[in-house]
């Protein structure tokens, strides 16, 4: 009964994530959607983050990470219930947290392919200084 119910369970919840990977657009910038910004510390400091994203580190300067830490902060901060985006440095790292982020735990997310590099030359946006 139990594994029936783990199951459903698990059914349940992938039915209803999602997994979407876009480019960034003046549409989303515009929506309000959250974006948090999965690189370290000094990827931020050394080129600035985007208006009104969240700094959350997935990896670190060595590749390392701590997902424990990394959900922790993220529910603490973004309403995992509602669609949010993750961005990086070229989209790289994004593909492969954004999967996992809507498969095993059911949430609405958004890669955002080419990351700030795309961002800052294809779109030409500034981003803000990280200040921390």
């Amino acid at each position: 009964m139990k594994k029936i119910f783990l199951t459903l369970l698990i059914l349940t919840v992938s039915l209803f994530a999602e997994y979407k990977s876009q480019y960034l657009t003046q549409n989303i910038l515009k929506s309000g959607i959250p974006i948090v910004d999965i690189r370290t510390p000094g990827e931020w400091r050394e080129t600035g983050i985007l208006r009104g994203a969240i700094p959350i580190m997935f990896f670190d300067e060595r590749g390392n990470y701590n997902v424990n830490a990394f959900l922790r902060e993220l529910n603490a901060k973004v309403d995992t219930k509602k669609p949010f985006a993750i961005i990086c440095r070229t989209g790289s790292r994004t593909s492969m947290v954004g999967p996992w982020l809507a498969k095993e735990l059911g949430y609405n997310v958004t890669n955002l392919k080419g990351g700030m590099m795309y961002a800052t030359q294809a779109l030409g946006i500034r981003p803000v200084p990280y200040n921390k």
